[in-house]
C-alpha cells in the first residue's frame, strides 16, 4: 500500500503579519544604516560606525529571517517529513553567530583606539545618534509581541535591541564629547555596545543549539512528562522517552508505554494526549506495549489520530 501522507506541520512559521512588519524593519533599518554610515564619515565617531556595522548586519539577518520565513512554509513531503521548519533554527543560529563576529570587530577598533582617540564631532554624532534610537524603537515595538513566541523574530528583534543600545551609548558619547571634549569616551562606548551585543548573540546561539541537538525544551521536565504518563489508570511503565522541539512552538514527543490490558489502550491514548497537550507538547508518537506484543498508536496532541496496529518491536518514527 502507498506511504501515508506526512503530517501537514508547517503551521509553526513566522506570521504573515511578523512576516510584513519584518519587511516594513528591514526597509528601516537600510535606511538607517546608510545615515549612520554617512554620519559615521563626517564626525569620525567609531561607536556610530560600529552601531551602523551593526545595522548592517541587521539587514542581512531580517533578510535571512524572511528568507527562512518562506522557504519554511514549503510543505512537508516523503523525504523530509517535519518539511523545512528547521531552516527557521538555522536562521537564527546563523544571526547568532554573525553577532559574534560583529561584537568581536568593535572590541578589536575599540582597543586600538584607546591608545589613540581621534577627533569626533560631538554635534553630528550626537543628531545621527538621536535619528538612530528614534528609528530602533519603532522597530522594537513592530517586533515586541512576537519576539516571544518565535525564535526567528527574536533573533531580528534581539539585532534590532543591539541597535536600540548602541545608538543610547553612541548619543551619550555625543553628549560628553559636546560638554567636555573628552573623545576617549567614544572608544569606551564601543566597547560597552559590543558586550550587550555579545549577551544577546550567547542566548541566541545556545537556544538554536539546544534545538538542532534536539535536547529536552528548558520549559518541559522530562521527569514530569513520565510522571503524568505513569499516573494514567491502566499504564503500569514508561521507557524511551524523548522530548524535543522541532521549530518555535512545536514541541513532539515520542516514548513507549506499558498497558497490560489491551481493551485499556484507547483510554491510556486519549489520557496521553490529554497530558501532553497540557504541557504544551503538539506532536505526540506512543508505541502502547503490553508486555508481550505491542499496539503502536500516533496522534497530534488534541485532535483525533489514526492508529496503526504493529508486530513487537517495531517502532515509528
Amino acid at each position: 500500500m502507498p506511504a501515508p501522507t506526512p503530517p501537514a506541520l508547517c503551521l509553526i512559521r513566522v506570521p504573515r503579519t511578523f512576516t510584513r512588519r519584518l519587511w516594513w524593519v528591514l526597509m528601516l533599518t537600510l535606511l538607517i544604516c546608510g545615515v549612520e554610515v554617512a554620519g559615521a564619515l563626517i564626525s569620525g565617531s567609531l561607536a556610530l560606525l560600529a552601531d551602523a556595522g551593526h545595522m548592517l548586519a541587521d539587514v542581512a539577518a531580517i533578510g535571512l529571517s524572511l528568507f527562512t520565513a518562506w522557504i519554511a512554509e514549503r510543505p512537508a513531503d516523503a523525504n523530509r517529513t517535519y518539511g523545512y521548519l528547521r531552516w527557521e533554527i538555522l536562521g537564527a543560529f546563523i544571526n547568532g553567530a554573525a553577532l559574534f563576529v560583529i561584537a568581536g570587530w568593535i572590541i578589536v577598533e575599540a582597543v586600538e583606539r584607546l591608545h589613540a582617540p581621534p577627533p569626533v564631532a560631538g554635534g553630528v554624532l550626537l543628531g545621527v545618534a538621536l535619528v538612530g534610537l528614534v528609528a530602533n524603537l519603532g522597530s522594537l515595538l513592530t517586533l515586541h509581541s512576537g519576539h516571544t513566541e518565535n525564535l526567528n523574530v527574536r533573533g531580528a528583534y534581539l539585532h534590532i535591541l543591539g541597535d536600540a543600545l548602541g545608538s543610547v551609548g553612541a548619543l551619550v558619547a555625543g553628549i560628553v564629547i559636546l560638554t567636555t571634549g573628552w573623545t576617549m569616551v567614544d572608544p569606551i562606548v564601543s566597547i560597552l555596545i559590543a558586550l550587550l551585543v555579545l549577551v544577546g548573540a550567547w542566548r541566541l546561539v545556545r537556544e538554536s543549539v539546544d534545538i538542532l541537538l534536539e535536547g529536552t525544551p528548558s520549559h518541559i521536565s522530562l521527569t514530569d512528562v513520565e510522571g503524568r504518563m505513569r499516573a494514567l489508570p491502566g499504564v503500569s511503565a514508561v521507557h524511551d522517552l524523548h522530548v524535543w522541539t522541532v521549530t518555535s512552538g512545536l514541541v513532539a514527543m515520542s516514548g513507549h508505554a506499558v498497558v497490560p490490558d489491551l481493551v485499556r489502550h484507547p483510554e491510556a491514548l486519549t489520557g496521553i494526549q490529554r497530558e501532553m497537550a497540557a504541557l504544551g507538547i503538539g506532536h505526540i508518537t506512543i508505541q502502547l506495549e503490553t508486555g508481550e506484543g505491542c499496539a503502536e498508536i500516533e496522534a497530534p496532541a488534541g485532535a483525533a489520530g489514526h492508529t496503526h496496529h504493529s508486530h513487537a518491536g517495531h517502532h515509528h518514527h
